[in-house]
């Protein structure tokens, strides 16, 4: 197919902190909440203050065997059931074929691997289940969504740290461009609230400093780290031709995409952005716009000094238009490779409502990044038809997405 055919999302799915849905997630970062309760998995819990998703069964996620499946397959399920059923397409009557999947992680399922790892060297290891290895490599989810979605076309896991879900959607766009598939669901999707997760992060300094439950503050002055959550989010992407021929509902056109690599430090991000200002710049050229087209931006804002240093030097830089910017790591914390796909959706849904979610416990923008015009306070009622999603993350990797209603 051509290069410059609209590719349309026709269904979004979501599980986070805030819930199960994408609605209850919407509900949360428009309200600017303070999400607190307790931990899906308590005796996982870390001492630094994280964010899990609430305990769920079998009314939100059914199927025989779905329950013993690490968090970060279950997630991807719940969204991606979710984004399904919402496109109106039929798992049981598509042409598996000439269906795609793709899932982004950064994790896999290290919580199933590190229990297994104490069962081993408490009680030896012809107590390891059969189970770990197909309950923990990274490419299970895609291989479970595969056989329970009848999806026989390419199955792709895509690891680019807290970029994955984002690139998850760039990579499935360009499936459909490319001919391979006529319909794709991308899926990103981390369950990284586990002790040795949360204490490597802290131990180099990533999480906040803070234990309050308000601990993430994107762009504010007081911002020291970020909170560490988990989470899934999922998007069925489809040619707009097919989609209307079936009358689907359009949530929004994945217009364009930039992934770029720093090649700068293997943590940190390039002091000026010059990484991830390629990436903005592909995606836009990969859209056809210009960057004054641009109407809103859905930034990474972890909360960490550098990168919001970074990243809101780079947006004044950019777009010196000023369009409305908002952060919601705010209230959902830092989901890793399920980020980019959770703001993503969330973007999306900007778009159809005109709604911009303001930035959570951000009482002002630091005075050192002036010039953005971060959303604060309460929501912000505008039209946008443009709008960015920026993704970073370790090693380098910089995704933008360029979306439009």
């Amino acid at each position: 197919m051509s290069a410059s055919a609209a590719i349309v999302v026709t269904g979004t799915g979501m599980v986070t902190p805030a819930g199960a849905g994408v609605d209850e997630t919407w509900k949360a970062v428009r309200d600017a909440r303070t999400l607190t309760g307790p931990a899906s998995r308590p005796a996982d819990r870390p001492e630094r203050h994280c964010l899990s998703v609430p305990v769920f069964g079998s009314d939100v996620l059914p199927g025989r065997g779905t329950a013993h499946l690490d968090p970060f397959m279950r997630y991807a399920l719940v969204a991606v059931d979710e984004a399904i059923a919402e496109s109106g397409l039929d798992p049981g009557t598509w042409d598996g074929r000439r269906v795609g999947v793709v899932v982004g992680c950064g994790l896999g399922g290290v919580g199933t691997m590190t229990a297994a790892q104490t069962r081993l060297d408490e009680r030896g290891a012809d107590t390891v289940s059969p189970y770990l290895h197909p309950r923990s490599l990274m490419n299970m989810a895609a291989g479970t969504l595969a056989i329970r979605h009848h999806i026989t076309g390419p199955s792709h896991t895509v690891v680019a740290a807290c970029a994955s879900g984002a690139v998850a959607i760039g990579v499935a766009r360009d499936l459909i461009r490319a001919g391979t598939c006529d319909t794709v669901v991308a899926c990103g999707t981390d369950a990284g609230v586990v002790p040795v997760v949360a204490a490597g992060f802290a131990a180099m300094g990533a999480l906040s400093d803070s234990f309050a439950a308000d601990a993430s503050r994107p762009f504010a002055a007081d911002r020291s780290g970020f909170v560490l959550s988990e989470g899934a989010a999922a998007v069925v992407l489809e040619r707009e031709d097919a989609a209307r021929r079936r009358g689907a509902p359009g949530l929004g056109r994945i217009l364009g995409y930039g992934f770029t690599t720093d090649a700068h430090h293997p943590v940190q991000p390039h002091p000026d952005g010059a990484g991830a200002e390629a990436a903005l710049r592909r995606a836009l050229e990969d859209a056809g716009l210009a960057p004054g087209d641009v109407d809103h931006v859905n930034a990474h804002g972890t909360s960490t000094p550098h990168n919001d240093r970074m990243e809101a030097r780079l947006i004044t830089r950019l777009f010196p238009h000023g369009p409305s910017v908002t952060a919601n790591k705010g209230v959902l914390g830092h989901s890793l490779g399920a980020a980019g796909a959770v703001e993503a959706v969330l973007t999306l849904r900007t778009l159809t409502t005109g709604v911009v979610p303001p930035t959570a416990h951000t009482p002002a923008v630091d005075p050192e990044l002036e010039g953005l015009d971060l959303v604060l306070g309460s929501e912000r009622h505008q039209q946008p038809r443009v709008a960015v999603s920026n993704s970073l993350g370790f090693g380098g990797v910089n995704c933008a997405l360029v979306m439009g209603v």
